[in-house]
């Protein structure tokens, strides 16, 4: 199942909330080489490089159809290529400020991806990253209850997304034990307000429910979908819904 950035950007201001706390996060210098991981539809890419005067911003993402509008975001200091981040850890490429903006959590072993990463940082640069408290938001532990209950469970055998997400604790010794400076960690919450689970579920579509919908195939996707409808319904019961976008986001300079 394909990225879909129409359902993505749904939620759109909800989304963007945690990027703007990443990128004032920046040691903001003119002429900066940068890279954003993961860039999505690039119209943050595009803030980014507003943001950062002179500068050359890349963007890249390995969905081509989440990236099909990126000629007309193109401008003088900004372009986007489609490869996948692990695919740009193997070049020897080396920016200014590295950024990523809700990616890095789908990809595993962050604990061995992060000094990858790090690599790619030029000595006086930074690092600079936002990403979701998978393990403690609701919504993900619902899809993987539900993926290990009948009859998914027998489709998946055992099989959940799970999370590489670690501890704030643990990113920082990440960064600390690879000469990090002026280490920022800290985790954050987002409030956002549903009118009902019909709305959160929209939310959830854009973005976790995808890697189950993978595995399955025709009518097992409906059936998912509808079991988790419900799920939701029983879980959040209040006419309106409170929920705690909690995200991640930590910084430093090498």
């Amino acid at each position: 199942m394909a990225w879909n950035p129409e359902t993505y950007n749904k939620f759109k201001s909800e989304r963007a909330a945690p990027f703007y706390d990443a990128m004032h996060m920046i040691n903001v210098r003119s002429g900066l080489k940068v890279i954003d991981l993961g860039c999505g539809t690039g119209a943050l890419t595009k803030e980014l490089r507003q943001y950062l005067p002179l500068s050359e911003v890349l963007g890249i993402d390995q969905s081509a159809s989440m990236l099909k509008e990126h000629k007309s975001l193109e401008s003088e200091g900004l372009n986007f290529r489609i490869i996948d981040i692990q695919s740009q850890l193997n070049t020897a490429e080396t920016y200014d400020l590295v950024f990523s903006n809700a990616a890095l959590q789908w990809l595993p072993d962050h604990a061995g991806l992060i000094p990858k990463i790090i690599k790619l940082v030029r000595p006086g640069g930074q690092l600079a990253v936002q990403m979701p408290c998978q393990s403690e938001n609701i919504t993900n532990l619902l899809l993987d209850q539900l993926a290990s209950t009948s009859p998914f469970d027998t489709i998946f055998e055992g099989w959940t997304r799970g999370t590489s997400v670690v501890e704030m604790d643990q990113y920082a010794d990440i960064l600390f034990s690879n000469h990090g400076r002026d280490i920022n960690v800290f985790k954050k919450i987002y409030p956002i307000i549903f009118q009902d689970t019909d709305q959160l579920f929209d939310w959830v579509s854009g973005t976790a429910i995808i890697p189950y919908l993978e595995i399955l195939e025709g009518d097992q996707q409906q059936e998912f979908i509808s079991a988790y409808r419900v799920l939701l319904k029983s879980h959040f019961t209040d006419s309106t819904i409170f929920y705690p976008f909690k995200r991640i986001l930590f910084s430093a300079t090498f």
